[in-house]
């Protein structure tokens, strides 16, 4: 893997893949966080409306320009982040790369095509509302970054929305689509030294477009003035919803994308607690031995100044009190028991495992590495990953358990 800034101060990393496809991305630095004088979801409006239109090409260009390829174009939104991302046959990836530069640079956001993107993205929080799985995690991380830029949903609201306008979008892009706040990321199948090459060469190509970079790079450690999260204290609530089943989640802050080496500690934690295997502990007791939900799981998030740890699950009525006894034994297990080496090695070589396929799949691949660009300039290697984990201790993670989920510090969202 390859990796540096260019001369403009656009961020770029490349990987070699066997693969006769190729991934490219366009991560920038600025998402729901960044809103402050804006309305809310302006950053996943200016997300949707990238596609509406650019100074070359219509909207229905747009969208047929990689299908006609055989490829794919698509983007998403984060609290902190916007990526456009594409998969084309290697032969083509560099008309992706200048696509992606395209609707970065030249969106025009014409009034009629924003009017239609508007119905479509009331239409999103209507559908989102009405999957009370997604809503009750969406509520629970508003109730506890509460008075924080984070604390907004990413769609917005529909009040919000209707609030938005083409002068708001343009604004957005303006102020936050800067070379130092981008990083392109590309996977494909050439030798590494020939991909940078290209890839300097079409920044070079569009480096002339884009606004001047500001004085400091706002992406990393709190710069320019990111206000720091303020911890609220803990909260239980109960929503009637009259729904069949019950949605709940647990949890509380947890540390910073910044905050080494306890996000390390942090992420084999939750995979021990509720990550995707079968064997992880919540699942094994509450799903493969009681049967009382169909699915439960333990996330963590990384922000700049902060973290979320949070335990989603749903299950019937009549099953909620059990399973949140069973949750209570499990973490007063891990705050007060530390794993035994033989486990600890177990679950270390689980989660490599896991990483390494990971790794595999190209576009994850294309997209992580993206991530790690905007927030530190560089990508850990698998032997770095490996290092930091093996040094995790049973009594780390035993810590990090009674930091994470001391009884006084777990916050809870129902929706019955």
């Amino acid at each position: 893997m390859r990796s540096g800034t260019s001369p403009c101060g656009l961020q770029y990393a490349v990987r070699q893949s066997g693969r006769s496809v190729a991934y490219c991305a366009l991560s920038i630095g600025c998402g729901t966080a960044q809103e402050a004088g804006f309305p809310s979801g302006t950053a996943h409006f200016v997300e949707h409306a990238l596609f509406r239109g650019t100074r070359r090409k219509k909207a229905s260009v747009i969208n047929s320009y990689l299908d006609r390829l055989g490829g794919e174009l698509n983007a998403y939104t984060t609290k902190e982040e916007i990526v456009l991302h594409a998969t084309v046959l290697k032969e083509d990836l560099w008309k992706a790369v200048r696509l992606l530069f395209e609707l970065a640079q030249e969106a025009t956001f014409p009034e009629d095509e924003i009017e239609t993107e508007r119905g479509v993205i009331l239409d999103e929080i209507i559908s989102y509302k009405d999957n009370p799985a997604e809503d009750v995690y969406d509520k629970f991380e508003g109730l506890l970054f509460k008075g924080h830029p984070l604390e907004q949903p990413i769609l917005g609201t529909t009040a919000s929305v209707k609030k938005i306008t083409s002068d708001h979008l343009r604004s957005f892009v303006k102020t936050f689509f800067t070379p130092e706040r981008m990083a392109l990321t590309v996977v494909a199948g050439e030798e590494e030294g020939k991909l940078e090459k290209q890839v300097l060469a079409r920044i070079a190509a569009v480096a002339m477009g884009f606004p001047q970079p500001s004085r400091c790079n706002p992406v990393r450690a709190n710069g320019c003035g990111a206000p720091t999260v303020v911890a609220n204290g803990s909260f239980h609530q109960v929503v009637d919803k009259r729904n069949h089943e019950v949605n709940a989640v647990l949890g509380g802050y947890a540390p910073s994308l910044y905050q080494m080496p306890d996000r390390m500690v942090a992420a084999m934690l939750v995979n021990i607690l509720g990550g995707p295997a079968s064997n992880s502990l919540l699942n094994g007791e509450l799903r493969e031995k009681k049967g009382w939900v169909y699915g439960i799981e333990c996330s963590y998030t990384q922000y700049s100044n902060t973290g979320i740890v949070a335990i989603t699950f749903g299950c019937d009525r009549p099953n909620l009190e059990p399973c949140l006894a069973a949750i209570g034994k499990i973490l007063t297990r891990l705050r007060e028991v530390p794993l035994s080496e033989a486990k600890l090695k177990s679950y270390r070589k689980q989660l490599l495992g896991q990483l390494a396929i990971g790794s595999e799949a190209g576009e994850a691949q294309c997209l992580a590495m993206g991530k790690s660009m905007l927030a530190w300039g560089s990508i850990m290697s698998p032997e770095e990953t490996r290092k930091c984990l093996e040094a995790i201790t049973p009594e780390d993670l035993r810590q990090m358990a009674a930091r994470l989920f001391a009884p006084d510090k777990i916050s809870r969202l129902i929706y019955l």
